[in-house]
């Protein structure tokens, strides 16, 4: 059977003149060195299509799915139960097929998902309003940062340590953008140290940064946090999981000016690591300054219900200088699985959800607690998701493999993210995972530890 070959030699050098370039070297220069591969495919030459194929299915099925074993890996992204419903709804051509809704006359189904998606996420943030989505939680960050450095005028950002590493890298992206200066606050047992907080707000700050529950999975006191932020004439932004505000106060109550958030737990699948969405909510005063688009409810000439587009900040909409948005599109779909999500589970279900979650994770806690050699890495609340930390063996070959070939225990070692926490490692819960489940990592961690 013949190789299959994409393009000749003269087809490429054709191509690159064409574009204007002596290489493919040179047209890819601005790709930094150190994330290039540096070597060839390891893929012996002339081989047909279906031996390709086939080695890279091989080399697929080393993957590990999440629904082979329990998975206690959270960190952002989390493994809860998707209802068949969801899978119902989303797949129906009008919502699964659609773009853009740029004409309300024949977008009124996709208008009602944003409109009644948006509803929901008010209630759940105590905010008033929301957008229709952005694309997933980090980038909500960045369009908080750039409302509050135009609200405000300043152009200082303090976030907390405890807000998710990818957010605050976002932060410190786009702040070199925005002509912005980003403080980062430790924390203290857990918790975002107070003092620090305190003292790195002044009267240049714009925004702060702070996520209930924090990376650790510590329930931070977002109200007294915030009353430093609101007396020096600052924002208050708190990223929250949606999973836990059936039990946790809103970010609304507690003082919050915006609330953003990864949607993924609701009705979205890990999926390989995505897609997902993000959400965004705020008081009033600041909606003519929020990213993407809102959907509002109106009537028509003969008085019935509707749906439109009612603020569009987009560049492709209103003057690029006004503009407070380039994002292109929406994640209408998976939008549409967190709004299916929430009406399956209902308003007692989300509660009974979130207690379920604080229970087991309690539990959880205090089995892995027991074990010589680890040891909580804090001690404040958590509901869904907390630290240990093996003063003991190193994490690395505590969660590796017995025989060291296999794939490592399901956790998240904080020393990627975190290198004063290199000792320690995140266990995230979900209804997913039963106590059988809890006592199967409790066991091999105590063989680990052993």
């Amino acid at each position: 059977m013949a190789g299959y070959t994409p393009t000749t030699p003269a087809d490429r050098a054709e191509m690159l003149e064409a574009i204007g370039v002596a290489s493919i070297d040179e047209l890819f220069e601005q790709i930094p060195e150190e994330v290039r591969l540096g070597r060839d495919l390891d893929l012996d030459r002339g081989r047909s299509e279906s031996e390709v194929y086939d080695r890279l299915a091989g080399l697929a099925e080393a993957n590990r799915l999440a629904e082979s074993a329990p998975n206690f890996l959270g960190a952002g992204m989390y493994d809860h139960y998707v209802p068949a419903i969801v899978d119902a709804i989303t797949q129906r051509s009008e919502f699964l097929t659609p773009y853009t809704p740029y004409q309300p006359e024949v977008s009124q189904g996709g208008l009602q998902v944003m409109f009644e998606f948006q509803t929901a996420m008010s209630e759940l943030t105590g905010l008033p309003i929301s957008n229709a989505g952005l694309y997933e939680g980090p980038s909500a960050a960045a369009s908080a940062a750039y409302l509050a450095i135009a609200a405000t005028g300043r152009s200082g950002l303090v976030a907390s340590r405890g807000v998710h590493p990818h957010s605050r890298e976002t932060l410190a992206t786009h702040a070199a953008g925005f002509g912005a200066r980003l403080t980062e606050v430790g924390l203290e047992d857990g918790l975002t140290d107070r003092r620090q907080l305190e003292q790195a707000i002044d009267e240049g700050t714009a925004a702060v940064f702070l996520q209930n529950p924090n990376f650790l999975g510590s329930v931070e006191d977002i109200a007294t946090l915030g009353e430093y932020a609101s007396a020096r004439g600052a924002l208050l932004v708190v990223a929250v999981d949606p999973m836990t505000l059936g039990v946790l106060r809103p970010p609304g109550e507690c003082g919050a000016d915006i609330a953003f958030g990864e949607g993924q737990p609701l009705g979205n699948r890990l999926d390989f690591g995505g897609p997902s969405f993000g959400f965004f909510c705020a008081r009033e005063e600041n909606m003519r300054r929020m990213p993407g688009r809102i959907a509002g409810e109106t009537t028509d000439l003969d008085g019935r219900r509707g749906f439109v587009l009612t603020l569009q900040t987009r560049e492709q909409h209103i003057r690029r200088e006004k503009a407070t948005s380039n994002i292109c599109t929406a994640q209408a779909l998976n939008a549409l699985a967190a709004l299916v999500h929430l009406c399956w589970l209902g308003r007692q279900g989300f509660v009974e959800l979130g207690e379920l979650l604080a229970r087991r994770t309690a539990f959880a806690r205090a089995r892995l607690s027991a074990i010589e050699g680890l040891e909580p890495l804090h001690d404040a609340p958590v509901v869904r998701e907390f630290a240990m930390r093996s003063s003991g063996r190193p994490v690395d070959r505590l969660l590796a493999a017995p025989d060291g070939a296999g794939p490592s225990l399901p956790v998240y070692p904080l020393g990627r993210d975190y290198p004063e926490f290199v000792d320690s490692f995140l266990v995230a819960i979900t209804e997913q995972r039963s106590p059988d489940d809890i006592e199967w990592l409790a066991t091999r961690l105590e063989r680990a530890a052993a």
